[in-house]
Formats: structure tokens, C-alpha cells, sequence
């Protein structure tokens, strides 16, 4: 019985352990911050019953189990009512994964269509360009020299934003312009950037299939188009 616990809880205890190492002061003595340790562990595991589904478990059970486990007693299950508890809990993990993929979905859709939308007006718009691809782009500043290619590495300052003027990043902000070879990044950079010249600086409005698509990432909701001012620092 107590196998089937162990297997079960083995890489949970890693990640709390690991968190709580990373948060821990490396100056601090060992047998300090005994409370604060027992409230990082218990606020630590309650997240992870929450975002698991499992918020409605009997704290009276749930103490139990630890004060068992802690004390080195064998679990007071039968080995057939943990698969069963187990069984539970991968339902229910299921069922949010779930949930979460048809909002993201919804979400994507109703994203697209805005997309469509915005791109079909702004490229009618003066000084406004459509490539072949559907990249949108605007000179603000005409550089000099050569253009990159698709193997180049480059060294730009930008600022990305979406269509409800949301910053999602910048360089500018952080004070340190990003390098990168062309063939590394999204296909709407990739592309752009081969427009652009040394010194220039150009807006592009990059549709979701050449930025990240119906994925999205990070603070990018699925199907955005990305609107980005960049300036092209250096072809290294």
C-alpha cells in the first residue's frame, strides 16, 4: 500500500520542495521558521488541491495523512480504495484540462474573427503594405544599407503590443535591445525584418498564423495579432 503513495505524491513533494528551497533565506539557521516552513507547505499543497479540483477534501483527513506520513506509519488505506481515490483525482484533473481547452478554444475563435477583421481594415489604410503572406507593415523611419537575410543575427530594439493596445513586451522598457538570428523567431519577424534596413524602424501588424496561431503563449491569448514597432539596431 505504502508503494502506491509514494509513486503517487513523489513528484509533487519534489516541486514544493524545490519552490520552498528557491524562497528559502540561505542565511537562515536549520530549525528556524518552523511555522512559517508548516504555513509555506500547507498554502503550498492547498494550491495544488485547488488548481487540481480537489478543494472540497476533509481538512481532518487531510491532517491525518500528514501527521501519518510525518510519523512514518503505513497508510491507513487499503491499496484498493487509493487506486480508487487516485482514480478521482485523474477525473477530475481531466475534466479542468478539458474545461480549459474549450474556453481556449471559444476564446480562439472569437479571437480570429476579430483578427480578420481588424487586419481587413487596417490594410486599407494610408502607408499601409500587405505582403504576399499577409504581414502588414508601415515605415516610420526609412534606415540605410543592406537589409538582413533569413540566416542573419540581429540586434533591435521593439515594443509588442495587441490590437487593444495591451504592452505585452518591450525592450525599450528594459533598457536592453534583444539579439537573435532571424530563423529563430516567428514567422512574421522573420520575414519583417528582411524589409527593413540598418537604422530604420517599421510597425508590423503580424496576423495569428505568422505569430504564435491558436496556442497563443504567455500573456498573448490564442489567434492575437501582434502589433510591433521595431527599430533595427545592427546586422551582426
Amino acid at each position: 500500500m505504502k508503494k502506491i503513495f509514494i509513486n503517487s505524491w513523489l513528484a509533487v513533494i519534489c516541486i514544493v520542495v524545490s519552490n520552498y528551497t528557491l524562497a528559502q533565506d540561505a542565511d537562515t539557521p536549520d530549525g528556524e521558521l518552523k511555522e512559517e516552513r508548516g504555513y509555506f507547505f500547507g498554502f503550498s499543497f492547498g494550491n495544488m488541491l485547488k488548481e487540481g479540483g480537489n478543494s472540497d477534501v476533509s481538512l481532518d483527513s487531510l491532517r491525518r495523512g500528514l501527521e501519518d506520513s510525518l510519523a512514518g506509519k503505513p497508510p491507513n488505506m487499503t491499496a484498493e480504495k487509493q487506486q480508487e481515490v487516485i482514480t478521482i483525482v485523474r477525473s477530475r484533473q481531466r475534466e479542468i484540462k478539458e474545461k480549459a481547452e474549450t474556453q481556449a478554444n471559444q476564446a480562439g475563435m472569437k479571437n480570429l474573427e476579430a483578427a480578420k477583421a481588424y487586419l481587413a481594415e487596417n490594410g486599407g489604410k494610408p502607408g499601409i503594405k500587405t505582403t504576399d503572406s499577409g504581414l502588414q507593415y508601415e515605415t516610420l523611419t526609412e534606415g540605410k544599407g543592406v537589409k538582413p537575410k533569413s540566416t542573419s543575427e540581429v540586434k533591435v530594439h521593439y515594443e509588442g503590443k495587441l490590437i487593444d493596445g495591451t504592452v505585452f513586451d518591450s525592450s525599450i522598457k528594459r533598457g536592453q535591445p534583444a539579439e537573435f538570428t532571424l530563423n529563430q523567431v516567428i514567422a512574421g519577424w522573420t520575414e519583417g525584418l528582411q524589409l527593413m534596413k540598418v537604422g530604420g524602424k517599421t510597425r508590423f501588424y503580424i496576423p495569428p498564423d505568422l505569430a504564435y496561431g491558436p496556442g497563443g503563449t504567455g500573456g498573448i491569448p490564442p489567434n492575437s495579432v501582434l502589433i510591433f514597432d521595431v527599430e533595427l539596431l545592427e546586422i551582426k
